[in-house]
């Protein structure tokens, strides 16, 4: 198990957007396709084999060691071959095919449903706060003093740089599947 994390260059008790960001880059860097040194496909190979258990196990390894042994047999039996002709099936398509594979779509952090879903909550951001601070003008609370301008701004410009964010990951997004269809 340790080697699994050795072979991602991941320290123990990783989360799950560090064994993402691991296997994308180590398999972009090991893909035959693109490495054509001798050992590059069983490296390759090596490195789907510990992510499909990390990832398919994440959460028995952080609960305890008896629910992480039982894990680890599992795996052996059952998992351990299938993970290993997937990963030889990967490493004989050409990289761009690998790309477009279901695993490798596994390790995207950013999609467009959640793009989406941070650009709908940097707007309400922006809209509450607009409309908060001029109700409360309109409506005073009698005994609290008026609202804070300081705070209206702050709040203001958290959903600005949101929206900003959100607005940058989306066009990066667009512009990731337009290289793709060409």
């Amino acid at each position: 198990m340790a080697d699994y994390y050795k072979v991602l260059g991941l320290q123990p008790d990783p989360s799950l957007d560090d064994i993402k960001k691991a296997y994308r880059k180590l398999a972009r860097q090991y893909h035959p396709d693109i490495n054509h040194s001798p050992d590059a496909k069983d490296k390759f190979i090596l490195i789907t084999e510990a992510y499909d258990f990390l990832i398919a196990n994440h959460e028995k390894i952080r609960s305890d060691t008896e629910s992480f042994d039982r894990a680890m047999e599992d795996w052996r039996k059952y998992r351990q071959d299938r993970s290993r002709k997937r990963a030889h099936a990967y490493a004989g398509s050409s990289y761009r095919q690998f790309r477009n594979s279901d695993l490798y779509r596994t390790t995207k952090i950013f999609n467009r449903a959640t793009i989406i879903f941070s650009f709908a909550i940097s707007i309400m951001v922006i809209l509450y706060t607009v409309f908060g601070y001029i109700f409360r003008l309109k409506h005073p609370i009698p005994g609290l003093a008026k609202p804070s301008v300081f705070t209206f701004i702050m709040l203001l410009i958290i959903g600005l740089v949101f929206l900003g964010v959100s607005i940058i990951n989306l066009r990066a997004y667009q512009e990731t599947n337009r290289k793709k269809k060409k």
